[in-house]
């Protein structure tokens, strides 16, 4: 097992690794170019209260993206080429990619940030993984298949359904009899979504534990995931400007961020104000050790969470963590007729219908000129198709206002179709 970085003996030692740790950060990001002429008037020596903390300015997404990748690597990277072990891809579906830098002191404190997730959720030696998520450029597959061995884990390097047919996935599955799944939520649906098309039932499966990132889990995902693999669901949280950050333990109330790694904080999207734990605002981060290429400071991510002291955990990590809850995502919204609808709170209201393997939502002009909106369906084998068509229609008129036609497929369109894309393209906007 590694020893690279042992979990802190408690709290206050949490506290003092931060401190230290953010000096270090601090003197580094001085070396940047972005940073000439920002940092020269805060005292580095007085970086634990919160006024003086909260004169570094704050990185966000476009400040990045307004440079190309010399630009930015001339105003944020501090590591020479020899040094340079790797890049990392920035994550999201949206905008234009950027690439990190990583050098190899920041690739071992990423192994060790991704390791982490195996204890906090119970996987031990003698534990198998299935891993399906992208094994590339950006680095949660690769890292996080890499991070496995150092816990005496294995791992069974599959890959996305891109590269790696469902279908193929599926019979490695059964096969190769995994314990745990590493997955996006939507390919894990995809995955027992395939499997009922050809008279599989995952559930039975070997897997126990599913574990997922890179998408909205919620409630009713978690659920519909549980149930039809009949395993425990965990939710991580990462950004490739970071590291793997944090993950739930067994309570499933929130993810405990490895405090000894990131210093986190939440400040008002309007004011900048750093807020206390418990109210709800933009998520920030500072790496402590993965921060030897582009050493950021209060890097904001848009994710709108707030930071709780104390889960209900009972784990080790519960014990020295704080907490995340997410509260929404700055983005995935459409508006159609006038109506704003959440893509969260819609994929939560399908997904709560048992009835439902899956959905997708697509909003197109019609050829009088007017705003559409279709919603293709695919229900559950043994369930009353023309009823469950009409409860759905009936529901998002009553729930979101808004005029559906639900159309139901022939089980196993939408997961083919799916399984072509990493992100599951459940909401298609054909308007423009």
């Amino acid at each position: 097992m590694t020893d690279l970085l042992p979990l802190p003996a408690s709290r206050d030692e949490v506290w003092k690794i931060q401190s230290e740790r953010k000096k270090i950060a601090f003197v580094r990001a001085k070396t940047a170019k972005w940073y000439h002429g920002k940092l020269d008037h805060i005292d580095g020596n007085k970086l634990d209260d919160p006024e003086v903390w909260g004169q570094i300015p704050i990185v966000t997404k476009e400040i990045l993206r307004k440079f190309d990748h010399a630009e930015f690597m001339e105003n944020f990277n501090v590591a020479p080429p020899e040094d340079i072990a790797e890049y990392w891809r920035s994550g999201g579906s949206t905008g234009k990619p950027v690439f990190y830098p990583r050098t190899f002191e920041d690739v071992k404190y990423g192994l060790e940030s991704w390791a982490r997730t195996y204890p906090a959720m119970g996987i031990k030696p003698g534990d198998l993984c299935h891993i399906s998520f992208p094994i590339g450029i950006h680095p949660a597959g690769q890292i996080w298949a890499r991070s496995a061995h150092q816990m005496g884990v294995g791992m069974n390097w599959v890959g996305a359904g891109n590269a790696v047919p469902t279908e193929a996935q599926i019979d490695l599955i059964l096969a190769l009899k995994p314990t745990v799944l590493i997955s996006m939520p939507g390919f894990a649906l995809n995955l027992v979504n395939i499997a009922d098309t050809k008279g599989i039932d995952l559930s039975t499966s070997s897997v126990r534990i599913v574990i997922c990132s890179a998408e909205t889990l919620s409630d009713a995902k978690r659920e519909k995931l549980s149930r039809r693999w009949g395993a425990e669901v965990f939710d991580v949280f990462g950004m490739s400007e970071a590291g793997l950050m944090g993950g739930e333990s067994s309570a499933h109330d929130g993810i405990h961020i490895w405090d000894d790694m990131y210093y986190c904080e939440v400040v008002d999207e309007e004011t900048g104000e750093i807020l206390p734990y418990d109210e709800t605002g933009t998520f920030c981060v500072t790496p402590l050790f993965t921060n030897n290429a582009t050493p950021f400071l209060r890097w904001n991510s848009g994710d709108i969470v707030q930071i709780i002291e104390h889960g209900a955990s009972k784990s080790k990590e519960a014990e020295l963590f704080t907490m995340i809850k997410h509260a929404a995502r700055t983005t995935g919204f459409f508006k159609i007729k006038g109506v704003n609808v959440n893509h969260t709170e819609f994929e939560d209201f399908m997904f709560r219908n048992e009835d439902i393997n899956d959905f997708q939502a697509i909003l197109s002009i019609g050829d009088d000129d007017l705003e559409k909106m279709r919603v293709l369906i695919e229900v559950k084998r043994g369930s009353d198709e023309k009823a469950v068509q009409e409860t759905v229609t009936t529901e998002i008129k009553r729930v979101f206002e808004v005029t559906a036609n639900v159309e139901v497929q022939e089980i196993g369109t939408l997961a083919t179709a799916f399984a072509a894309s990493i992100k599951a393209p459940r909401f298609v906007d054909e308007r423009s």
